[in-house]
């Protein structure tokens, strides 16, 4: 099965802040351009399973991710989709995948219940160093901009010691960071 398990520690950023991490950190010049686009039942199914559902377009390739809450981290499940399979599920026809249906069926959730609810746009730079990957994300979404820091770690208290130190350095303050899927949600009402 396609799965990987993701430990992530993000903060939202102000643009001042983005620019300061990007200079101290020697992130490139220049970002991917990636489009998220989110999945959710009717009653909100996968949210009552602390579950979120999305297809990335990035760099004309088409993967569809379910991600679930797992001990410290993210169970991630994924199943890659053609761009004809993308077109289906965002007008309404979800294209059952192997991975990630067994995993909605464990949560007794139909894929053809999945309403297409809209898209977010980053631009992310990505820089890796030491077993880490740090990120910085300039997102869009419904009439709202943010920006991000994500590292990703191979386990959760070095992840977290080098995300503070990061944050301490750079007198950046710790922020409550919902995930992308979050704030997108929250920007509909």
């Amino acid at each position: 099965m396609s799965q990987e398990i993701e430990i992530e520690f993000k903060n939202l950023l102000t643009k001042e802040e983005f620019n300061q991490i990007r200079t101290y950190l020697s992130f490139p010049d220049k970002g991917i351009v990636q489009t998220n686009y989110y999945f959710e039942t009717k009653d909100f199914s996968l949210k009552n399973n602390h579950a979120a559902l999305r297809i990335r377009e990035k760099s004309g390739e088409y993967t569809l991710t379910l991600k679930q809450p797992e001990g410290q981290g993210l169970l991630e499940t994924h199943d890659c989709l053609t761009r004809v399979e993308t077109d289906e599920w965002l007008s309404g026809h979800p294209v059952s995948k192997p991975h990630t249906a067994k995993q909605l069926a464990d949560m007794d959730i139909d894929p053809s219940n999945l309403i297409y609810y809209g898209s977010l746009t980053t631009t992310r730079l990505e820089y890796n160093h030491k077993g880490f990957i740090y990120v910085l994300d300039d997102s869009h979404y419904n009439n709202h901009s943010d920006y991000e820091l994500e590292i990703e770690a191979p386990s959760y208290d070095v992840g977290l010691t080098t995300f503070n130190q990061l944050l301490t350095t750079l007198s950046i303050p710790r922020r409550k960071t919902p995930n992308k899927i979050e704030r997108f949600f929250s920007s509909l009402s």
